[in-house]
């Protein structure tokens, strides 16, 4: 490069350097006045403030009812369905055996029947006789106090037969209406009645026998 071109380049930076400072003094002094701003509010114009109201949110929806729940029918088990299948018969086996030939056997002759026994005929059987005293009453055998209170009536007694025609028990069936004559009829047949005993077979046996005891006063008491 040669000198001259080189002179001429830094002429033109140090013109620029100067035109760089007078646009800083300038700004500088614009500021320092207010040019500026007025020049910034004639090209942005007044600024207008606008109020925006927030929006209310939309109130929350209804939750949506629950659904209708069917009624549900009960249960019906299906019907058992049996199907029949044809099974194979089993298969047939057949065996042979040896039959063993029957060897003979003794069979002792029976021996004979015993004779038939014919039992005795049954001899029918009787019932027990009372004595004829048995039914008469003395005067001694009405109790004193019946006699006083003149007590009459009829007692009915059922009495038990042993074996040797004596009484062995004695219960009232029929009360005459006062104990004292139904007591002093069983302590009469107890003590003194006899019978003749019944017998079956031919042999004697136990007995029952009822009896009427009649209690009347004499008219001489």
């Amino acid at each position: 490069m040669s000198y001259l071109q080189e002179e001429k380049m830094s002429q033109r930076k140090l013109v620029a350097i100067i035109l760089v400072g007078l646009l800083h003094l300038l700004l500088g002094y614009a500021l320092i006045t207010g040019l500026a701003v007025e020049v910034v509010k004639s090209i942005t114009g007044p600024l207008e403030t606008v109020n925006i109201e927030e929006q209310a949110p939309p109130p929350d929806e209804p939750p949506p009812p629950p659904p209708k729940l069917e009624d549900i029918p009960p249960y019906v088990p299906p019907p058992d369905v049996q199907i029949q299948v044809d099974s194979a018969p089993p298969p047939t086996i057949t065996t042979q055996t040896a039959t063993p030939q029957p060897q003979p056997t003794f069979v002792p002759p029976a021996p004979p029947a015993p004779p038939v026994v014919q039992a005795p005929p049954a001899i029918p059987g009787t019932r027990a006789i009372p004595n004829r005293r048995n039914r008469e009453i003395s005067p001694d055998d009405y109790p004193d106090a019946s006699r006083r209170a003149e007590e009459q009536g009829t007692t009915g007694i059922r009495v038990t037969v042993g074996t040797d025609g004596r009484v062995k028990n004695c219960e009232v069936v029929k009360s005459s209406g006062y104990n004292r004559l139904d007591e002093r009829a069983c302590q009469i047949a107890t003590r003194r009645w006899r019978f003749t005993p019944a017998t079956e077979n031919g042999q004697p046996v136990e007995s029952l026998s009822t009896v009427n005891y009649v209690w009347r006063l004499e008219d001489g008491r």
